[in-house]
């Protein structure tokens, strides 16, 4: 980035960062209080105990380097209120632990906004504008910086997203600059920060396998198997290695590694969150539900043999199917397999450099929303935010990052269901999609449409929905008896828009064609 270009950035940062700051006093769900919890176990109890107590409910399930994140910051919240560090104060929240905690989050996003900077920087200067609001620098920046799940989710609902995506993007900017073992390194930390990023792996791993440890390309592009570099690979994992050593080492050690990976990968959860999230899972239930539906109105199915919870619940963790057939943790980690393979393939075999990685990194994020067990629906922001760096380069990207933040950030909606966060989502949301549709459609004003009229009409649609959800739906005496079908309405709904991008997307990467250039320069 130009050294012109630094205030408007920092502008940029500043304000979001005080808009955060005008957020602390809004509402927050029970993440704050994990997150309390952990400040009270990791600083409470010994390392021993971490992956074992079990006072609250909430019990310590990310990696080491979030405990040890935790543990830090704690030395730090003993000085606000240390009855938060009190393992057995449970649901704990006084004026001082809220902000403390909402403190942290805005604090630690510096990360973040660094990341950002770094990302921008990567941006090369094809499409240089005299105006500064449409310098693809500019919008990258809006797009990650103001990103509206990111802050809802993060500064309203309560996370540290920024701070790990913060990671995740740094990694993705030293790729970008050819500084492969940096982005390695940052990527590995990420991992046992916390493990839901393994999704992603494939992408990095198949990259850095293509682009690193292989040094060169015959003159035809395809690769030239005498370059491998074994130091290369060598490198590579003695970062694996080491970073793996520091975060697990001493559980080993102490004979717990089997209680931690426990604790990790729950798969006694259930198939779906208690609000679906909106991917393949969210449309086989609702088709599920519907024939159950079907098969009793017209007798083929004996309703006193029907799950009471399938039918009457709504949303509930454990969903058995009743027509369907009941899903397995196999079951999806074989569907996740089957739906990155082909973008791994494409990234091996149609390298296209730091977009071909990306475009992988998304297709890896958005099979495994689409098919993982337990998704949480904030997992979509894991494809959002590195496809808001392809947006800017190609039209065609634009228009599928429009469909799927939208649609995404949309799904976010159940997150905050308190009638004061009403407004401030809605005009969240509202002036973020305004000025992603109007930004990108001035950066790519010289060529065609970036949505076509169906996918037009599909994401106005999310106005009555999101009306009759909110201000309808509570009037109806359908709310005493159906409490669930807003949730189900939204996750349907933005299932529907999440596979379209995901299909639309697949097809662009699958049919795009690489020049001999493309490929020699990858």
């Amino acid at each position: 980035m130009a050294a012109g270009g630094r205030g408007w950035f920092r502008a940029l940062a500043l304000g979001v960062s005080f808009l955060k700051c005008l957020l602390i006093p809004a509402y927050y769900s029970t993440d704050f209080e994990v997150h309390r919890n952990w400040l009270a176990i990791t600083h409470s109890l010994p390392l021993s105990q971490w992956y074992y107590e079990a006072t609250s409910e909430w019990t310590l399930d990310y990696p080491p380097f979030f405990a040890w994140f935790e543990y830090a910051l704690s030395h730090i919240a003993k000085y606000f209120d240390p009855q938060m560090l009190v393992v057995e104060n449970l649901n704990y929240a006084s004026r001082a632990t809220v902000f403390f905690q909402r403190l942290s989050v805005i604090l630690t996003d510096t990360l973040f906004i660094y990341a950002v900077h770094e990302c921008c920087r990567c941006i090369n200067g094809k499409r240089a504008a005299k105006d500064i609001l449409e310098k693809p620098t500019f919008i990258l920046a809006v797009l990650l910086l103001w990103n509206f799940g990111l802050l809802i989710v993060d500064h309203i609902h309560f996370q540290y997203n920024g701070f790990l995506f913060g990671l995740m993007l740094l990694s993705v900017a030293r790729l970008c600059q050819k500084r492969y073992l940096e982005g390695a390194l940052l990527f590995a930390v990420l991992l046992h920060f916390k493990h839901i990023y393994i999704y992603v792996a494939p992408a990095y791993g198949i990259y850095l396998l293509r682009s690193y440890c292989f040094t060169a390309n015959n003159a035809d592009g395809s690769l030239k198997w005498r370059s491998f570099s074994f130091l290369h690979v060598t490198l590579l994992g003695l970062i694996v290695c080491l970073v793996s050593a520091l975060s697990l080492g001493p559980f080993l050690v102490l004979g717990q590694l089997p209680q931690v990976i426990s604790r990790l990968f729950p798969f006694k959860r259930g198939l779906c969150h208690a609000y679906w999230a909106p991917n393949f899972w969210a449309l086989y239930n609702a088709v599920d539900k519907a024939l159950t539906v079907l098969g009793l109105k017209c007798n083929f199915l004996d309703s006193t043999k029907i799950p009471k919870a399938s039918m009457t619940g709504g949303l509930v963790q454990e969903f058995q199917h009743t027509v369907l057939p009941s899903v397995t943790p196999l079951a999806t980690l074989i569907c996740t397999f089957i739906a990155i393979l082909p973008s791994v393939f494409c990234l091996w075999f149609k390298p296209q450099g730091p977009r071909g990685f990306l475009q992988c990194l998304v297709l890896c994020a958005l099979s495994s929303f689409m098919f993982g067990w337990h998704v949480h629906e904030k997992a979509i922001l894991l494809a959002i935010l590195p496809l808001s760096l392809l947006s800017i380069q190609r039209a065609k990207d634009a228009g599928i990052y429009l469909i799927l933040a939208t649609t995404g950030h949309f799904s976010l909606f159940p997150l905050l269901f308190t009638p004061p966060e009403l407004p401030i989502k809605i005009l969240l949301m509202l002036l973020f999609t305004v000025y992603s549709f109007s930004a990108l459609k001035s950066l790519f004003r010289r060529e065609k449409p970036l949505l076509n009229w169906i996918e037009t009409i599909y994401l106005i649609q999310l106005v009555p929905l999101e009306i009759f959800c909110e201000i309808i739906f509570p009037l109806t005496p359908w709310k005493r008896h159906f409490p669930f079908v807003p949730l189900l309405l939204t996750s349907v709904y933005c299932a529907l828009g999440i596979t379209y991008a995901w299909l639309k997307l697949y097809i662009s990467v699958l049919t795009e064609r690489t020049s001999v250039r493309q490929k020699a320069d990858a």
